[in-house]
């Protein structure tokens, strides 16, 4: 190698072990999700009906507040499943975007994303435009 030239990092390449350790990782955090929605509603449901103008709108609080935790625990669990779709299907691992490998410190850390680093930024950046 000629001084002053340094190596390419070596790309990891998506692996039948990879995949199979997103697919645990994905099944874990898809039964955590499923436990916290199931605890949510039960919190829900202990919550006593009456009391004074001050308890109905800490009880109101408290419900809108376990709607928006529902609505994001939904969506997680949309993406969980999408992705767990793309593995069965053979399409896991490859930027929606770009079309492009997706990085595989990225998958590791987020095995449900659908989009590369590259790919993310296009889309920010459409977004950003389209939202003028």
């Amino acid at each position: 190698m000629a001084k002053g030239m340094q190596a390419k990092p070596v790309k990891e390449k998506l692996t039948d072990k990879l995949v199979k350790d997103c697919k645990e990782k994905l099944l874990k955090t898809k039964m955590d999700l499923l436990n916290r929605v199931k605890e949510a509603r039960e919190k829900l449901d202990l919550g006593e009906k009456g009391g004074d103008e001050a308890d109905q709108t800490m009880r109101l609080l408290a419900e809108q507040e376990m709607l928006n935790l529902n609505d994001r625990l939904r969506s997680q669990l949309f993406e969980i499943e999408s992705a767990l779709g793309r593995i069965e299907s053979g399409a896991f691992g490859f930027c929606e975007e770009t079309e492009e490998p997706i990085e595989v410190e990225r998958l590791k850390a987020i095995p449900w994303t659908r989009l590369s680093i590259e790919g993310a930024e296009i889309r920010e950046s459409m977004d950003r435009r389209y939202a003028r």
